[in-house]
């Protein structure tokens, strides 16, 4: 009991360290920095300026790769440990959540690898920068909102367990 109490406080600490930096502004991109990173990128890109769009394109592409590589530890250690606390019908969802997200990761790494945004007229290029934004945007809300929803079972959980836990001492 006290193992699965741990797992659920280790998920949940990652979630709300996810949550906290996600608007927040840093250098280092860790795996748990890496939504915030990505954002501060995003929000980097300056619509219609064309001079250091492939300097900004290598970060986006970069927070991206860092995102991806976090959030597959993430999911990979969820989906080991969670899965007995769970049971099989709450596993499913939480890994056709963690599907979704890596298809959207995937969306966005394609869009950015594949961006050409060199020799567009503005009008493109501001098109273009703004379905990438929209892209990274529903992104990090689709991450987010797979980490509330998380956490409101685990919360629950470990009410169930902290109970448990008083009611056997």
């Amino acid at each position: 009991m006290q193992d699965d109490l741990a797992i659920i406080r280790k998920v949940i600490d990652e979630h709300e360290s996810i949550r906290r930096h996600v608007k927040l502004v840093g250098d280092s991109i860790s795996d748990q920095e890496a939504l915030p990173g990505l954002e501060r990128v995003r929000a980097d890109w300056v619509p219609g300026r064309l001079g250091t769009l492939a300097e900004k394109e290598d970060k986006l592409q970069q927070a991206i790769g860092f995102l991806d590589e976090g959030l597959q530890n993430h999911f990979a250690y969820e989906e080991k440990v969670l899965a007995p606390l769970l049971g099989e019908l709450f596993m499913r969802a939480l890994v056709l959540d963690h599907q979704e997200i890596r298809k959207e990761i995937d969306a966005a790494k394609s869009i950015v690898t594949e961006a050409k945004l060199e020799g567009l007229s503005r009008e493109e290029l501001l098109n273009k920068e703004s379905h990438i934004q929209q892209v990274i945007k529903n992104m990090c809300y689709l991450i987010e909102e797979h980490a509330y929803k998380e956490e409101t079972i685990l919360e629950m959980l470990q009410k169930v367990l902290d109970k448990k836990a008083k009611d056997t001492s």
